[in-house]
């Protein structure tokens, strides 16, 4: 057994035991080395566990003190020579290879850098309850995304007295004057500190360096000296919340929201939490919301070593600052961020995709004063009250998913609003009323009373992401009612009610989609090249019948078809529709869809046998000469 043993020292007058270190093993080293307490963490924590002596000979400026034996007032690097001079002279060494090995270094610098227990400022964890108050209010903030409150809970139970100095010649100082002996600080500490902040507010942060002790001390300065260390960064960053509380007034404490990268939770959420537990015993911040780090296609780390770096000034030049903000809110932030040029690609198509909606909107807009021509909530056309409320429902999800910091669900709810409730069914439905009926007709009206419902609504959705489309879009917008000069002096668009509906919407939506699914088939087969050039027929059991025959001869708008009939059967229907439609669309509902026959209007491209039917229009449609004489149609459902 080895522990306890003395040692002679090779060449000075002492011995020194032999201690065992868990931090010392085979793999790495000889197994036998020697330990300084004073330099090293694991050998100041083996020390402390055999009471040994922590020592430190080296200065500041790595020079050994003048009173070190053998190597006083040598640099570290002579020293070495010295002693393995002494060794050889001793004949106490046995052999001598230089050998190269990791060392730590600075990582700003890359020099060497040299472990040294040197007396510190602390603030302690224990003391006043700074631990226990800190992990009682942790819960009580709304971390986004949740994890984050174990993370930092953890941290906070683990962690050991806060060290917040630092021995640096730049930073801010610690203002301080400490007994020559004892270490305690000056009887006037609060007075001297106040009387520094009011020079280094008038002259900076060299008023304390260039200070001469005596002119606030005066005699004490034989007795004190002026501390030299500066705080660490995170003790100074972590007051900031103090700072602009005081420099903002109208910001009232605890502050909002604080919002960083993932590895703040070891960072500034830390050292912030912390300061203000101990200035007030709570938390500085209501909300804490964190993000991942911008990664590459593959998942890899943006470097300029391997290419893959995405230069926002590059994407904005080329893609423009809202497909940018576009990409930052279409993407999960709670993760690590993908972002390349093929991402950036798809993310452009998918802000035309938005843009070009608006631009719809806003062009069937023409002509329309709300003032003169909107239509009343209780005489809408049905589809058009479908639509509103559809849009104020949505909007109640997106607001909620602000709130709630998930601008990824605001991305994916606006962009699907466009692209499927909008483009895939509401304009595209719409396209026949606003193109073939009267402008000043009832119908219309009511669509574009209904699409500036919705366009004002839509310009404020996005524009806490698209900034620069939403104010070019809120500067064309026709007002309704008083218009602020700015999208972002306004408040969320506030629907007016609906009457409640009478036509099941979501059956004649899922009836449209079947329709065209078969629609799709005949097209591809080349029977027919565009929708309007087929007819549909639907077999449905008594209810499924009763909903849509709901909306009579105008479902045909709503299937884009010439012709889409309803018929009411009470099991299965005719055979002969078996034989061509073969199975159920939907249970209980049979399609019959072929190619129609009749001649084309070319106002409308509806194929009908009514066409020529006015001798002043030979071209056009019953309805379309109707639209354009002085029997407009009427429209009640779509």
């Amino acid at each position: 057994m080895l522990e306890g043993l003395k040692l002679q020292h090779p060449f000075q007058d002492r011995r020194v035991p032999v201690i065992l270190g868990d931090h010392v093993t085979l793999e790495a080293g000889t197994g036998a080395v020697h330990t300084a307490p004073a330099h090293g963490q694991d050998d100041y924590i083996v020390g402390r566990r055999y009471n040994l002596p922590v020592v430190n000979p080296v200065l500041g400026d790595g020079r050994f003190q003048a009173d070190t034996p053998l190597v006083g007032g040598l640099k570290l690097e002579e020293a070495s020579a010295k002693i393995i001079e002494t060794l050889q002279g001793s004949a106490a060494l046995l052999h001598h290879a230089p050998l190269r090995h990791s060392y730590p270094h600075c990582w700003r610098h890359k020099t060497p850098v040299i472990f040294r227990a040197t007396p510190q400022w602390f603030i302690s964890m224990e003391q006043n309850g700074l631990r226990a108050n800190t992990l009682r209010d942790i819960p009580k903030v709304k971390w986004i995304p949740a994890w984050g409150q174990q993370r930092i809970a953890g941290m906070i139970e683990t962690r050991p007295d806060w060290c917040i100095s630092r021995q640096r010649t730049w930073g801010v100082p610690i203002t301080l004057f400490a007994h020559n002996e004892t270490s305690a600080l000056h009887p006037r500490t609060q007075e001297i500190i106040e009387e520094v902040a009011r020079r280094v507010e008038k002259d900076g942060i060299d008023a304390w360096f260039d200070l001469d002790p005596r002119e606030l001390i005066g005699d004490d300065a034989e007795r004190y000296h002026k501390v030299t260390d500066v705080m660490d960064v995170w003790a100074d960053s972590g007051v900031s919340f103090e700072v602009v509380g005081q420099e903002r007034p109208e910001i009232a404490a605890p502050v909002e929201m604080y919002l960083e990268g993932s590895d703040q939770h070891r960072g500034w959420f830390h050292s912030s939490l912390l300061m203000s537990e101990a200035l007030y015993e709570r938390a500085p911040y209501k909300n804490v919301l964190t993000y991942g780090f911008t990664v590459d296609e593959k998942g890899r780390k943006m470097s300029k070593s391997l290419g893959n770096v995405v230069a926002p000034d590059k994407v904005m030049n080329s893609l423009g600052a809202d497909v940018l903000r576009l990409w930052v809110s279409a993407t999960d932030y709670t993760s690590e961020m993908s972002v390349s040029d093929e991402i950036l690609k798809r993310t452009s198509d998918s802000y035309r995709r938005i843009r070009n909606t608006v631009r719809f909107l806003l062009g069937n807009l023409h002509g329309f004063d709300p003032a003169k021509h909107a239509v009343p909530m209780d005489a809408l056309v049905d589809l058009d009250a479908w639509a509103l409320r559809r849009a104020a429902s949505l909007q109640q999800e997106i607001v909620t998913a602000y709130r709630d910091y998930q601008f990824h669900v605001v991305y994916q709810r606006a962009h699907n609003f466009c692209v499927n409730d909008l483009g895939g069914l509401y304009l595209d439905v719409l396209k026949d009323r606003m193109y073939t009926m009267p402008a000043d007709s009832h119908a219309r009206r009511s669509a574009q009373t209904v699409m500036l419902h919705i366009l004002s609504a839509m310009v404020r959705w996005l524009a806490p992401v698209l900034s620069f489309t939403a104010e070019e879009i809120w500067q064309v917008l026709p007002a309704l009612g008083e218009k602020p000069k700015s999208v972002f002096l306004t408040g969320w668009h506030q629907f007016p009610e609906t009457p409640a509906p009478t036509i099941d919407w979501d059956a004649l939506i899922a009836l449209r989609q079947a329709v065209l699914r078969e629609l799709e088939k005949l097209r591809e087969a080349g029977t027919i090249g565009a929708p309007l050039e087929a007819e549909v027929d639907v077999y449905a059991l008594t209810d499924h019948a009763a909903r849509y025959r709901a909306v009579g001869e105008e479902l045909r708008f709503l299937t884009i078809t010439s012709a889409a009939r309803v018929h009411v059967v009470q099991a299965e229907p005719p055979d002969a529709v078996v034989a061509e439609a073969g199975s159920a669309v939907i249970p209980g509902v049979w399609l019959k869809v072929r190619r129609t026959g009749g001649n084309k209007c070319v106002r409308c491209w509806h194929l009908t046998d009514d066409v020529g039917g006015d001798a002043a229009h030979p071209e056009l449609c019953r309805r379309c000469a109707g639209n354009v004489g002085n029997n407009p149609e009427q429209r009640h459902h779509v």
